[in-house]
């Protein structure tokens, strides 16, 4: 199978070093179009699907490959090479910046940077030391939700996701895309997502990383980016004032410009 057309990758602009947006949990690449056109003059853009969300080809998925995060982390190695792409900037929101973590780590040769947008290693608590934010029986009534109400799932995980800076209109369109998921792959991904623990693999990033996290997060809280931060030999946190999960859509503005000071810096080859 062609790996471009596998996981529906678009390539725009051109410039080095070449971005690569990885979007989140039950979203598609279209979520990364108020920051990503900021780019196409200076940068190769790349897009992509997950396997199972958006345009990407459904027949790809299988629950031996996709029932782990390592799963989607070899898709997107595999992009790396199909598109033949050097010293990429691998922008991961949500799940994703577990995932191009671990993509880098498959393909340190092809990878220059990472930017994690609202990252999560970890979504359960592990009391007394490590808060992520839900409790397990919180995580197993969601998944109850997706497999017996999967509107009522989205009806309320789409405003928490979103956050009270949202506008109407794109809050709707995260419950719509939830929507839109095959409900076995949509219970399934969201069980790699959010009962997963990547905190072990963070101290292992050898690649200069920008941690992008919103004050307000009912998803990933503040306390959260402040961890990865943390275990993360020589990151940026770069805090953004607001709330939500998806500050690419609700704050492009403050996004870009971090996005756009972080490859300032790796140009000029300060830390």
């Amino acid at each position: 199978m062609d790996v471009l057309q596998r996981n529906h990758v678009v390539v725009e602009g051109a410039g080095h070093p070449p971005l690569v947006f990885a979007h989140g949990y039950g979203c598609d690449q279209q979520m990364w179009r108020f920051v990503a056109p900021a780019f196409t003059d200076t940068h190769q853009v790349v897009l992509f699907d997950h396997v199972g969300c958006g345009r990407s080809d459904l027949r790809a998925w299988s629950e031996s490959r996709h029932g782990r995060l390592d799963g989607y982390a070899q898709d997107l190695a595999e992009i790396l090479d199909a598109a033949d792409l050097r010293d990429a900037v691998l922008v991961g929101h949500s799940v994703s910046s577990m995932i191009v973590m671990l993509a880098a780590r498959l393909r340190p040769e092809r990878v220059g940077g990472l930017v994690m947008v609202t990252p999560s290693p970890r979504y359960l608590d592990d009391p007394p030391d490590y808060r992520g934010g839900f409790a397990r029986a919180d995580i197993e009534g969601l998944l109850d939700m997706i497999e017996h109400n999967m509107i009522g799932w989205a009806d309320f995980l789409a405003p928490a996701v979103m956050g009270a800076d949202s506008t109407p209109e794109l809050t709707d369109e995260l419950r719509a895309s939830f929507c839109a998921l095959d409900p076995v792959i949509a219970r399934r991904f969201a069980e790699v997502t959010f009962l997963g623990d990547n905190r072990a693999d963070l101290p292992h990033v050898r690649h200069p990383t920008l941690v992008l996290q919103v004050e307000h997060d009912a998803i990933a809280p503040a306390a959260v980016g402040e961890y990865v931060h943390a275990q993360l030999p020589g990151s940026q946190l770069v805090r953004i004032d607001g709330s939500g999960h998806c500050p690419h859509m609700t704050h492009p503005e403050a996004t870009i410009a971090a996005l756009r000071a972080f490859l300032a810096e790796r140009t000029s080859g300060v830390r």
